[in-house]
C-alpha cells in the first residue's frame, strides 16, 4: 500500500519539492547580502513574494493534494478494487493521510525555516521600529509567513482537502470548495482568533509633537486618527484616543475639529496642526494602545500550531467516520 500511495502521489510531490528546492538556491544566493544591512527598501518584491508564497504553498497542498488523493479514485472506482484485497479501508486511508501529512508537514518547514532565515535581518530591524514604516514578524501578514505555523498551514489544509475530497466525491467541486475554506480559515484566524489566544497588553501614551506619526482626517477638517509610536516590534490591535476620565473619545473634543488642511491646500481653520494636538494633550487627552508585544512571536506560534493540529486532527476523525458510508 506504501508503495502504490507514492506513485500515486510522487508527480505531485515531487513537482511542489522541485519548487522549493529552486526558491532555497535564491534564497541562499539573496539572503547574506541583507546581513548588516539598515535599509531594505529594494527588498519589498522580494519580501511580499516571500509571504505571498508561503500563503500559496496551503492552498496548494489542500487543492493538489488533498483532494486528488482521494476523489482520483472515487471517481475511477479503483478504491473498490483495493478494499478486495488485502488491504482493509483503514489502512488505505491511514497509508494516504500519513503519507500526505508527513510530506506537507515536511515541506512547509522547510519553506518556513528557509523564508525565516532570509528574512532574519529585516524582522530584527523591524523589532526596534516604534512607527509604521515595517512591519514586525508579529504583524497578521507577516507571522503566517515565519517560524512554525506555516507546518500548521499545511496539516490542515491536506486534511481538508481530504475530508471535502471524501464528502463531495468530486474532484472539481472538492478543489473550489477546498480553496475557498482555506482563503477564509487563513483570514479569519488571524482578525478574530489569533488577537485573544494571549490577553493582549494595554498603554497610555501622550499626544505630544514627538510622539505623533500620522494623523488622518476626512474632507471637512474632522481628524479621524492620531498615530502615535508604538512600543518596538509590537502588533497594535487598537489606537484609541480616550479622555480624562479613561473613556474613548467618539467624536474628538470640538476644539481640535476642523484642525485639518483643507481641501486643496488651504490652512486649517484653528491653527497649525500641531497646536490642536496640543490642546488635546493640555486637556489630558491620551492615545491608548492595545497591543500584543514582540516577545510573545513564539508563544502565540505555538498556540496557533497547536489550535491548526487539533483541526487537522478533527479533520482526520471526520475522514475515517465517512469511510463507513463509502460504497
Amino acid at each position: 500500500m506504501t508503495w502504490l500511495t507514492w506513485r500515486q502521489f510522487r508527480l505531485p510531490a515531487l513537482s511542489v519539492f522541485a519548487a522549493l528546492v529552486l526558491i532555497g538556491v535564491v534564497l541562499a544566493i539573496t539572503g547574506p547580502e541583507l546581513v548588516g544591512r539598515t535599509n531594505f527598501s529594494d527588498q519589498d518584491t522580494m519580501f511580499g513574494g516571500t509571504i505571498l508564497v508561503l500563503y500559496l504553498l496551503p492552498a496548494v497542498i489542500g487543492v493538489f493534494w488533498g483532494v486528488p488523493m482521494i476523489t482520483r479514485e472515487l471517481e475511477s472506482g479503483t478504491h473498490s478494487l483495493v478494499w478486495n484485497q488485502t488491504v482493509t479501508r483503514k489502512r488505505w486511508l491511514a497509508t494516504k493521510l500519513g503519507f500526505g501529512l508527513l510530506a506537507a508537514m515536511v515541506a512547509a518547514g522547510l519553506l518556513g525555516w528557509a523564508v525565516s532565515w532570509w528574512a532574519s535581518p529585516i524582522d530584527a530591524l523591524a523589532a526596534t521600529q516604534t512607527d509604521r514604516g515595517m512591519l514586525s514578524r508579529i504583524a497578521p501578514v507577516v507571522f503566517g509567513a515565519r517560524g512554525i505555523v506555516p507546518i500548521g498551514y499545511a496539516a490542515f489544509a491536506l486534511a481538508l482537502g481530504v475530508a471535502v475530497g471524501m464528502l463531495l466525491k468530486r474532484t472539481v467541486a472538492a478543489m473550489a470548495v477546498t480553496l475557498v475554506v482555506i482563503a477564509a480559515v487563513l483570514l479569519v484566524v488571524p482578525n478574530f482568533v489569533r488577537p485573544y489566544l494571549l490577553p493582549p497588553q494595554q498603554m497610555t501614551v501622550a499626544i505630544v509633537g514627538e510622539d505623533i506619526t500620522n494623523i488622518t482626517g476626512d474632507e471637512t477638517g474632522t481628524v479621524q486618527e492620531i498615530g502615535v509610536r508604538n512600543p518596538p516590534g509590537a502588533w497594535v490591535l487598537a489606537n484609541e484616543t480616550i479622555d480624562p476620565a479613561g473613556n474613548i473619545a467618539e467624536p474628538l473634543p470640538d476644539f481640535v475639529q476642523n484642525c485639518m488642511p483643507r481641501p486643496g491646500g488651504g490652512p486649517p481653520e484653528r491653527g497649525s496642526l500641531e497646536q490642536c494636538m496640543a490642546q488635546l494633550g493640555a486637556h489630558g487627552y491620551q492615545q491608548r494602545l492595545t497591543y500584543q508585544p514582540g516577545s510573545r512571536f513564539w508563544p502565540l506560534q505555538w498556540l496557533e500550531l497547536a489550535l491548526f493540529l487539533a483541526m487537522t486532527a478533527l479533520l482526520t476523525w471526520f475522514s475515517f467516520r465517512r469511510l463507513r458510508h463509502l460504497s
